[in-house]
This record gives structure tokens, C-alpha cells and sequence, in this order.
């Protein structure tokens, strides 16, 4: 049974070497914020590791292919920087990767057309709320349009309302992304963190253009979130290099979650089938 992991993270040697130094540079604090930081005990919230480190994890796991996203930069150059990076990547394990672009409101139209010229397979991880336009935005609307043309899936950062206020914790009013997803019914949308809890609402199953991926379950959620899903359009994601299961290691990797999803009773479709078919890999 393949493996895919619809929603990992990955950054150039340069972020890596030292992340919060480069965030300061740059003009990314609130990605610092969220992924630069240590939690209470001192340990970081998540690893850098290379792309070769990511390729020894998945082998690990059994990860067959895992789905790099790009990031809700502040600034439309990182996000060019990191698609490119991405490019890389994919010329150099096709097989095992794919890839979104990372998309800023600022950024020139051509960069939609340059990831699809490019292999890409959607848009995202966005988060428009982060970056302070929202889902309103004539500009992400436009985008998001284009996408729909072009066939790429767009993700959306969501957030519970609900869930705990941690650092670089910011809103995402559900009844935005339902509004999008009823604007635009040609587009494939995946809201990442199951749907801030949309996956589980009354609504899921009036959006047949929305899937859900599981993004950082454990830190959100207990195990019984898989099967309290009311939508079957569930795509396994691990937010890997984020750290998932702090009480037990330090180390980002994936077999935890494909074990909790396993003894979950979780489906084929969920684990593999639905990201191949959704995103034609």
C-alpha cells in the first residue's frame, strides 16, 4: 500500500544552517515565531533537516511520496526562493516528491504559470489571514481562480476557533473558507489541520471541492479524530519536520502518525489513495 504524505515541509541549506538568524534577515518573524522557537523545556518545536534527511525518514516510514508545501511568507521573494528550491528537488527525486508553491498576495501573477510549467501540484500551504489580506482579497480571490484553470490544488492554513492560543496562533474564520469554496467550485481546495474542525461538521459533506488534510493531529487532537470525520475526503499529512509526539521524542519523523492512523483503522484511501487520485500522482 503506498504512503503519501500530503503535507511536508522542507527548506534550503541557507534556512537551515541557522533558522531564526536567517528569519531575522529576512523579514520572517512570524515564521520564526512558529517554527524557530523551543518550547518550554528547551527543546525546538521542529528539525531542519536536508533534503536527503527527508529522503532516509520516508524510507524509514514507508513514506512512498510526500507533497513538499511552500509557506505563508511576509515577504513574495522568500516565497520565490523556496518554489525554486522546490524545482530542485523535484528535478532530483520525481519519484518520491511533489511539490506547492508558495504564493504571496504581492506576487506577480507569472508565478502561477511558473508552477504549473514547473510540475507543481498546487498552491499552498496558504494563509492569507497570517498575511493580514484574508480570503476576501480581489488577489487571492484572482489566484485562486487561476488555479481552478490550471487544475492546481490550493491549501489553506485553517485553525480551530476552538483550540489552544500557542505562539504565532492566528485566526482563520471558518465561514471564510466555506464562502471560498462556494465562490469557486472548479477549484480542489485541501484545508490543512483537518479543516480547523470543518471535517467534522454538518458543512463537509456540502463541499465536494474540499479535502482535508491531517496535518499535526497529535498536537491538536487525540486519536479519535479519525474516525470523527464526516467527510471521506481525508488526505494523511504529517506537517513533518514538525516534532509531533513531544512527550515521547525530539525527533521529527512519520511513523508515529502512520501507526496511530493504522491502529485508527484507517483506510487505504486516507493514507495514499486519495492524494494519488486528487493530485494525479
Amino acid at each position: 500500500m503506498a504512503i503519501i504524505d500530503a503535507h511536508v515541509h522542507l527548506y534550503p541549506p541557507e534556512v537551515n544552517r541557522a533558522p531564526a538568524d536567517w528569519a531575522a534577515a529576512c523579514g520572517e518573524a512570524h515564521w520564526a515565531t512558529l517554527c524557530a522557537r523551543r518550547r518550554k523545556d528547551g527543546r525546538p518545536v521542529q528539525a531542519f533537516p536536508s533534503l536527503d534527511q527527508l529522503l532516509r525518514d520516508m524510507d524509514a516510514a514507508g513514506v512512498t511520496k510526500a507533497v513538499l508545501l511552500g509557506w505563508y511568507w511576509e515577504r513574495p521573494e522568500t516565497c520565490v526562493m523556496q518554489n525554486r528550491f522546490y524545482a530542485e528537488c523535484l528535478r532530483a527525486h520525481p519519484d518520491r516528491l511533489a511539490a506547492f508553491a508558495a504564493i504571496h498576495p504581492a506576487v506577480t501573477p507569472g508565478e502561477v504559470a511558473w508552477a504549473e510549467d514547473s510540475g507543481f501540484a498546487g498552491l499552498g500551504e496558504l494563509s492569507p489571514h497570517s498575511q493580514g489580506v484574508g480570503l476576501r482579497d480581489r488577489t487571492i480571490r484572482a489566484m485562486v481562480e487561476e488555479a481552478g484553470r490550471r487544475k492546481l490544488a490550493v491549501n489553506l492554513h485553517a485553525t480551530d476557533p476552538q483550540s489552544r492560543r500557542y505562539p504565532g496562533w492566528v485566526e482563520t474564520p471558518l465561514a471564510d473558507f466555506v464562502q471560498l469554496a462556494h465562490d469557486f467550485p472548479e477549484t480542489n481546495f485541501i484545508l490543512a489541520h483537518w479543516g480547523g474542525g470543518l471535517a467534522w461538521s454538518a458543512e463537509a459533506a456540502a463541499l465536494p471541492n474540499v479535502w482535508f488534510d491531517t496535518a499535526a493531529s497529535p498536537l491538536l487532537y487525540g486519536p479519535e479524530v479519525w474516525a470523527k470525520a464526516k467527510s471521506e475526503r481525508v488526505l494523511f499529512g504529517s506537517d513533518y519536520p514538525l516534532v509531533l509526539y513531544p512527550q515521547v521524542n525530539s525527533e521529527p519523523g512519520f511513523g508515529g502518525l502512520i501507526a496511530e492512523a493504522r491502529k485508527e483503522g484507517v483506510s487505504a484511501a486516507v493514507l495514499g489513495g486519495n492524494a494519488a487520485g486528487l493530485l494525479s500522482l
